[in-house]
């Protein structure tokens, strides 16, 4: 079913150029807010937690403009399939790359992370163009497997590797001595309330998936967050922001708290434009989160910071 809905549907539909997808976003958006109503109830609620002391017709604002920049980024999602290298370059622009490629010169790897904020999917197949590292990237599988297999191959035509959580270190033993830029988007919700990291995060107490912060470590990776800014419809601009270059240095939480700090203030100024119907905070918080955070923070300073 994957497949047929690939090459029947979504190829076909990227082939068609990105003014005549933008319109087929209109009717997208359409759709999904007054017919379908899609996730408008999760997309109300993470809104009224993350701003309950907005006035309420901006936040209906925030609320219906996010519809519209979904149903684009839906949209850019389908054209990633087949968009070429040099339409990329033209409608995602690097701001600073040299931030990231003094790290190439010095033979040094880094975690790049950031958020869905914006179009990701168009960085994850650009990055290995963008940069000189070699491009990893940490994704989560799709439910429909076969389907995540033609996108996955879509995403590494200009030398991206992409991986899962459970394979990445296969994936970078295989580069040997080649340096790397690991691609982390950290803003999904995390499978383990215990194995998960809990801080504050848009006024509400939040599990964030600790991967970053460990790898960073168990590596001495420095890692930069990156920020993605809509110029206009179609077109970005990417920045770079070193958060460290000596993770070992770091108390255990630090690289966390300043990428939620980071992912935080991209939301807040950009509010319409992060995935607001993704059920981020669906993981309950737990009676006993004090002694979680405890254990959490032992079993990280007796693996990186006991010797």
């Amino acid at each position: 079913m994957g497949k047929i809905l690939y090459f029947l549907f979504l190829l076909p539909l990227s082939w068609l150029p990105m003014g005549i997808l933008h319109l087929i976003s209109y009717l997208l958006y359409f759709c999904l807010y007054y017919i379908i109503g899609y996730r408008k109830k999760i997309v109300l609620n993470n809104l009224s937690k993350s701003f309950p002391e907005m006035d309420s017709k901006l936040r209906k604002q925030i609320f219906k403009d996010y519809y519209l920049h979904f149903s684009d980024i839906i949209v850019e999602g389908i054209k990633n399939l087949s968009i070429s290298e040099k339409e990329l370059n033209k409608r995602y622009k690097v701001i600073n790359p040299e931030l990231v490629n003094e790290f190439y010169k010095k033979n040094k790897s880094v975690i790049l992370c950031s958020g869905h904020i914006n179009n990701w999917e168009w960085w994850i197949t650009l990055q290995n163009k963008a940069i000189e590292h070699q491009a990893i990237g940490i994704g989560m599988p799709l439910s429909q497997e076969s389907l995540g297999t033609k996108i996955n191959e879509r995403r590494e035509r200009l030398g991206m590797i992409v991986t899962d959580s459970v394979n990445y270190k296969a994936a970078i033993n295989k580069l040997e001595d080649q340096v790397y830029a690991l691609l982390i988007l950290g803003d999904q919700s995390p499978g383990s309330v215990k194995k998960s990291y809990w801080t504050p995060f848009l006024k509400q107490q939040t599990a964030f998936t600790f991967g970053t912060e460990m790898i960073a470590n168990a590596y001495n990776l420095p890692v930069i967050y990156y920020s993605v800014k809509k110029v206009k419809r179609g077109f970005y601009e990417l920045e770079f922001k070193l958060l460290t270059e000596e993770p070992l240095s770091l108390p255990y939480g630090a690289i966390t708290e300043k990428y939620v700090s980071a992912l935080e203030n991209d939301i807040l100024n950009q509010p319409s434009q992060w995935i607001w119907s993704h059920k981020r905070w669906k993981k309950e918080i737990p009676n006993d989160i004090n002694s979680i955070k405890d254990e959490h923070k032992t079993h990280f300073n007796t693996r990186f910071r006991s010797h």
